[in-house]
């Protein structure tokens, strides 16, 4: 595995050293570690994950061998609500005593003057990161096992009472997926840097054909195996990761967002991949989705082509945010600024599904 873009799936101890655009003094940290982390000690080693696209990701290690998790915003001037560390902290401590896996966390800091940003701390989880969906490594066995574990922790997910896991106030009830269009549309404007005639289409569109709007759960909010650790000797999914998205929302928008893969545009290229759904073992989309409706006890979905095209289009929006972010220089990757096309062909295939089923 020559590079990132070459990876099919990576271990969670996989670090590089920290990237200069992330670099912070540990001093503050080490203090602050010292008085809020029980069995904590110094001195402490501090390497970066490699490959995430939004809130910077570091793996630390302290004298007793203990490894831990960080994850903080990035630096420089963000778009308004994005990088939401504090939600991530939040929501992943409720769902510590669900039956969604997730990693524990320890502490959230606030304060900007430790590290330069809001950040939290987490346990580190062994296992393996898939980056390829197509799973190539596995056995069709294995690939059928892994994407069963991947459904049955959204089914999980969505079946979250939020009130009891006190996550009432964690957005709001009905009308999520008129208020994505409207943040992703807002988004996407603020971070535009070419034409993308495709996007001004589905500002349009999306609004004239949204299906009923009230049903609500936990959401996600960016579903896919690439964020989701899979224990490292058996099949089974153990953290979902990356919730910084995640927030009170349409189940469906979630399910129809992890089968982006089958959507995926063809000429999109390194890590960003689509998936052969001829590999053996890799459900059909309609066996996939069939798997989850059981789960969940529910029936036919109306209008999963809406689902499908929304999906998209926020995607499209987070990834010109990528490349917008990129150019700027404070990106979490220096792969954002190869996102430039990856946005237009997203929006070209979100409106080609609209023209083609709508």
């Amino acid at each position: 595995m020559s590079s990132t873009a070459d990876r099919t799936f990576s271990r969670t101890d996989q670090v590089v050293d920290v990237l200069e655009q992330h670099r912070f003094d540990a001093t503050p940290l080490v203090a602050w570690m010292t008085a809020n982390i029980d069995g904590f000690a110094t001195p402490l080693e501090v390497r970066q994950f490699q490959g995430g696209m939004s809130n910077p990701t570091f793996l630390m290690t302290d004298a007793n061998g203990r490894r831990y998790v960080l994850r903080k915003k990035p630096p420089g001037e963000l778009l308004p609500s994005a990088h939401a560390v504090d939600r991530e902290h939040k929501i992943t401590s409720a769902l510590a005593d669900t039956s969604v896996p997730v990693v524990r966390t320890l502490a959230l800091c606030e304060d900007t003057s430790i590290i330069g940003t809001e950040f939290f701390l987490m346990d580190h989880a062994n296992g393996r990161v898939f980056h390829d969906p197509s799973l190539p490594d596995l056995e069709a066995r294995d690939r059928a096992a892994v994407y069963q574990s991947m459904i049955e922790t959204l089914a999980a997910l969505h079946q979250v009472d939020f009130r009891a896991v006190g996550l009432e106030d964690y957005g709001r009830v009905g009308g999520y997926m008129g208020r994505q269009v409207a943040r992703w549309s807002k988004q996407y404007e603020a971070s535009k840097t070419d034409e993308l005639p495709a996007m001004d289409k589905l500002m349009v569109w999306l609004p004239e054909n949204m299906p009923d709007d009230s049903e609500t759960t936990i959401v996600h909010g960016d579903f896919r195996l690439e964020n989701l650790i899979v224990a490292p000797e058996s099949n089974e999914v153990v953290a979902a990761l990356d919730w910084e998205l995640s927030t009170l929302g349409h189940p469906l928008s979630d399910l129809a967002y992890n089968c982006l893969p089958y959507y995926w545009p063809e000429e999109s290229f390194g890590d960003m991949r689509g998936l052969d759904p001829s590999t053996p073992g890799i459900p059909s989309e309609e066996d996939y989705v069939a798997t989850y409706c059981r789960l969940t006890g529910r029936g036919e979905i109306e209008n999963w082509t809406f689902y499908l095209v929304l999906s998209l289009f926020r995607l499209a929006a987070i990834i010109q945010g990528v490349y917008y972010r990129g150019l700027q220089g404070n990106a979490s990757s220096p792969e954002a600024l190869l996102r430039r096309d990856l946005a237009r062909q997203l929006a070209v295939r979100a409106w080609g599904l609209a023209e083609e089923r709508g």
